[in-house]
């Protein structure tokens, strides 16, 4: 690939990596887990630039990435991830440190959406990024109406798991 199409995508990852921080800690319960669906993450976003049209905005797009990457990969291995060397990659990304002990206020709704099947989850995060009904049912591939009708679903249902 050339060195343009690789500094395009390098700059986005670096500007919106907290996107895939976000989405790995929700699926993953360590810090080694959340490493490794990091990588994979990056390296199927990078796989998948060149197809990028920029009919979405670049974190529409990765947001889809990021959830279908993290859907798929514990959906077939049930935990257990299996991951691409990032070695055969060669750009480097300046990484954030992600600390864990920033989010600590939101241990218990985090543990509570870990009590959700892979779509509420997505669904969930999504709608605590502030992202409208519209942007969420394009990311999740859904009408408007159907994102709606889940939110308001998985709320009833954390409201349960948050208040027994």
């Amino acid at each position: 690939m050339n060195k343009e199409l690789e500094h395009s995508f390098v700059t986005n990852l670096e500007q919106n990596q907290n996107i895939v921080h976000k989405v790995c800690r929700i699926y993953t319960s360590d810090q080694d887990a959340h490493n490794d669906l990091f990588q994979e993450i990056t390296i199927q976003l990078w796989k998948a630039y060149p197809k990028f049209r920029g009919d979405a905005k670049f974190s529409t797009w990765m947001y889809r990435v990021a959830l279908n990457t993290a859907i798929t990969l514990y959906r077939r291995s049930k935990r257990s991830l299996k991951t691409t060397d990032i070695d055969s990659i060669n750009f480097k990304v300046k990484a954030e440190e992600y600390d864990d002990e920033v989010e600590q206020q939101l241990k218990l709704m985090y543990s509570a959406v870990k009590q959700l099947n892979d779509i509420e989850k997505a669904l969930v995060f999504l709608y605590l990024e502030d992202k409208s009904y519209r942007d969420i049912a394009e990311t999740m591939g859904i009408s408007e109406v159907n994102a709606r009708v889940k939110m308001n679903r998985v709320k009833t249902k954390l409201k349960k798991i948050l208040n027994p």
